[in-house]
């Protein structure tokens, strides 16, 4: 393959199977995994970026002289970045401190402006300092993944019609973790509408909100919420596996040793929560689940410690 921008190799992630022989579940059942960390930016939002700036620049809300501005934990912005070097433009990203340095070294590596915010004020702080400086720079663009339309949507024509054209439509369930919620719901609608026993569960860390838990600090970066995402509001969602951060951290650790998976600790969340599941489902029955990103950002985190 012969390609002259990285933005032409988003997406045709592989699916990488665990059976019965790797980990423990029913007779005959197994797991799917698409591996998204192998998207050129490291992760799913690589998707979400193109379809953002392209949609933005179809309806005319983007122009050569727009800068980006968006709130983000550091994988959206990274997409983000690395589509916008194609259309020359300018990124800024706010971004709370607390969220890994190499995400944030990252962004700045693919010429973002990066701004922090307090720690203390989490996702809603730095939402709130996007639309401030949108607001002084002239002319910006606000994408707002956290409610934008636009975030399900690229999935539900990227990511889904790519799981079914790769597993067909034998699959028992889809379990992933959920942040935005665009990933989950965009996805989940297209399975749904495919597959309509499919049952769907959530996956978030200890410190969010989706399963009645109280919002506290997490280890655990790219998933959890502090408010319910819109996305979710159409979905009739089976249920929600809340994982620990040690958890979390060890499977993430034992993909690593034993698959030669390097993921981020959502990946790990996500496998936790796809084992529980496929021990409640019939033998034979299939689990689909994503792995987000790559492990290689979050190694101040300790990831591998």
């Amino acid at each position: 393959m012969v390609i002259s921008a990285m933005t032409e190799i988003i997406g045709s992630t592989p699916v990488f199977k665990f059976t019965d022989r790797d980990y423990p579940m029913p007779q005959g059942s197994m797991i799917y995994a698409k591996l998204e960390h192998l998207n050129p930016g490291g992760s799913i939002k690589d998707r979400l970026a193109q379809y953002l700036i392209e949609e933005g620049i179809k309806t005319g809300k983007i122009t050569e002289k727009t800068t980006i501005i968006e709130p983000t934990a550091g994988n959206t912005g990274i997409g983000l970045a690395l589509v916008a070097l194609n259309y020359h433009l300018k990124t800024i990203f706010v971004v709370p401190e607390k969220f890994s340095l190499e995400k944030q070294q990252l962004m700045k590596a693919l010429g973002a402006r990066v701004i922090n915010t307090p720690s203390a004020e989490g996702i809603v702080g730095a939402i709130q300092k996007s639309k401030e400086l949108a607001k002084s720079i002239e002319p910006s663009y606000l994408p707002l993944q956290f409610e934008n339309p636009d975030n399900p949507k690229a999935y539900y024509h990227s990511l889904g019609p790519e799981i079914v054209q790769e597993l067909g439509v034998n699959l028992q369930s889809f379990v992933a973790g959920i942040g935005s919620g665009g990933t989950f719901a965009g996805t989940a609608k297209y399975l749904k509408e495919q597959i309509p026993t499919i049952r769907l569960i959530g996956v978030e860390p200890e410190g969010s909100i989706l399963n009645g838990g109280e919002a506290h600090a997490h280890e655990i970066e790219g998933i959890g919420v502090e408010f319910i995402p819109p996305f979710l509001a159409d979905l009739s969602i089976d249920g929600f596996e809340t994982i620990s951060d040690q958890e979390g951290f060890s499977h993430t650790r034992e993909l690593a040793k034993k698959s030669g998976l390097l993921v981020g600790s959502s990946s790990g969340a996500a496998f936790v929560a796809a084992l529980r599941e496929v021990q409640r489902l019939p033998e034979g029955s299939a689990v689909l689940t994503i792995f987000a990103d790559v492990a290689d950002r979050y190694l101040s985190k300790g990831i591998y410690l």
